[in-house]
């Protein structure tokens, strides 16, 4: 089987149903066609490798308009490289990162900030996914203890891991508290652009003016092939970050590939209608599934999350039809990610089938 694109013979086979959705993860949904045709647009003839390209070059003013003057793009390929590159350039091998016990660099990164960026983590239990400055009081001890990893950085999601959202006026107190111990803070923002759609201001308020010293900035998840970008906002709080993307295999050689989809999704307001309808779609699904007997939602639907806790067996049954992910196995809680391109109907069909399940259990 061969298809005919734009004129140009192509022997891959599609091997999937495009019209099928799930709620597992925004991860799964495809490429944004806006970025397909910047992908498209970049092509063609020669360019610089590793950076040196005119892609890469404009895309450095596209960050210092959403992030001010200062700030510096370094892209890599992903949200664990990006993590990673970005802590590894804020702190010393004795040093140590302060983060939410629910953070994704401490519970899904498969121990990589650990190991490759050779750093420790001291992880906070929290109830919403939210560091404050008397949690991070709980670790950032030990100053000058030679026994003790010396705590250097403060990380936290926007949004959190558990779809909470964290003020302006939280990110501030948070970077003044750590400022004050003489420590830095990174903003893993695998979803920023889903919190400052939600927050209805510039992704500028709660990173640079709030302090946030280091961005991991997220695409993928936006709508990007692939790509996400440490964006340095204080360039004093890194150190040898241009080796480090280098040494953590996170330097692309056709670069221009990974700046063209960012100057896609942020020279205009791609990213914030891609983040609005994700998050709206969020919200439809919640109010769908609310009064469903058996049915509850016990966290806040803050951004393009939404938790629910049901029976096991109704659980088992729909995530045959619509795949999605267990988030705890002892509360049988569930977790159910919209994306760009989730529709109303795949909402409607999800909540029809939740309701289904439902009542053949019953």
């Amino acid at each position: 089987m061969t298809e005919e694109t734009s004129g140009l013979r192509t022997d891959a086979v599609r091997r999937h149903d495009p019209s099928l959705k799930t709620f597992a993860s925004d991860n799964y949904a495809g490429v944004h066609p806006e970025v397909l045709a910047a992908i498209a647009l970049a092509n063609g003839g020669h360019q610089i490798a590793y950076g040196d390209d005119v892609y890469t070059e404009a895309l450095q003013e596209t960050f210092k308009k959403h992030f001010g003057p200062a700030a510096e793009a370094w892209p890599v390929f992903n949200g664990t490289g990006a993590n990673v590159v970005a802590l590894r350039a804020m702190t010393a091998h004795w040093e140590a990162v302060v983060c939410a016990e629910s953070a994704h660099i401490h519970t899904d990164e498969g121990g990589a900030p650990e190991r490759t960026a050779g750093l420790k983590l001291l992880p906070v239990a929290t109830p919403d996914g939210k560091l404050t400055p008397e949690l991070i009081d709980r670790q950032a001890w030990g100053f000058g203890d030679e026994h003790r990893a010396q705590p250097k950085v403060v990380s936290i999601t926007q949004t959190t891991e558990l779809g909470t959202l964290y003020t302006p006026e939280e990110i501030r107190a948070i970077c003044e508290h750590a400022h004050g111990l003489g420590m830095l803070v990174h903003l893993d923002g695998a979803r920023i652009a889903n919190a400052a759609a939600a927050l209805d201001v510039p992704m500028r308020e709660f990173t640079t003016d709030a302090g946030v010293d280091v961005l991991s900035f997220g695409g993928t998840k936006a709508g990007l092939m692939f790509g996400e970008a440490v964006v340095v906002l204080d360039p004093g709080a890194v150190r040898g970050l241009r080796y480090l993307r280098k040494s953590a295999m996170q330097l692309a050689s056709k670069m221009r590939f990974v700046s063209v989809q960012f100057e896609a999704l942020l020279a205009g307001d791609l990213w914030l209608r891609n983040a609005r309808h994700a998050n709206a779609m969020a919200r439809r699904l919640a109010e769908a599934v609310r009064d469903v007997p058996g049915v509850e939602i016990p966290r806040p639907v803050e951004a393009n999350a939404v938790f629910a806790i049901l029976p096991r067996d109704v659980a088992e049954r729909l995530r045959k039809r619509f795949r999605f992910y267990t988030w705890n196995e002892a509360t049988g809680e569930v977790r159910w990610m919209t994306a760009f391109d989730t529709t109303e109907a795949d909402v409607d069909a999800f909540a029809a089938a939740l309701a289904e399940e439902v009542e053949s259990s019953a």
